[in-house]
């Protein structure tokens, strides 16, 4: 259950180039720290990009290591540890399941089999319309309600929606009600 393949392939967002809005928001950020520290922005700043751009290509990590006036491998280092930066394209819900210990201990592992049968896909695999993508993610701070998955709702905002007490029956239902 390992963070999904880092995609290398470069005809993805050439030229990548934020909004004048996004632009404005990154430089206010890097206004926040000291001269020389502007590496301090890069979260925030993925975060933009991700939005911005659905996903975090290697060309969006390139520009972003160019805003900051760092090394590319720096904004790689980032991207690709953290399990909350999407690395290759994914879909319009991106269904984001914990895979730490309570969460596992709780039944996760029968959420992600039961998600990945009735969806037709692997982990950090996109169906075939676009909709859904399974991630293996890093502790979501539900350890009481485990099994648990969050859901972002609307790309433009980040916000997202926390689902707990997972079962097979209860993913069936979200999956028919809420998303489909």
């Amino acid at each position: 259950m390992g963070h999904p393949t880092f995609n290398t392939d470069r005809s993805y967002h050439q030229n990548p180039q934020f909004s004048e809005e996004r632009m404005k928001q990154i430089q206010e950020i890097i206004k926040r720290y000291p001269e020389g520290r502007q590496k301090s922005a890069i979260l925030p700043i993925l975060h933009i990009a991700q939005t911005e751009f659905g996903w975090i290509s290697v060309n969006v990590m390139d520009y972003v290591a160019e805003i900051l006036k760092i090394q590319p491998i720096e904004v790689y280092e980032v991207a690709t540890f953290y399990t909350m930066f999407h690395l290759q394209p994914v879909g319009k819900y991106v269904l984001e399941v914990c895979r730490t210990g309570p969460c596992m201990i709780c039944g996760a592992e029968e959420i992600f089999e039961h998600l990945q049968k009735r969806l037709g896909i692997g982990l950090n695999e996109t169906t075939t319309d676009g909709k859904f993508t399974i991630k293996a993610v890093e502790c979501l701070a539900a350890c009481g309600g485990a099994p648990c998955l969050q859901v972002k709702l609307k790309a433009e905002d980040g916000i997202y929606k926390y689902y707990e007490n997972l079962t097979p029956a209860k993913v069936d239902e979200l999956i028919e009600k809420e998303w489909i």
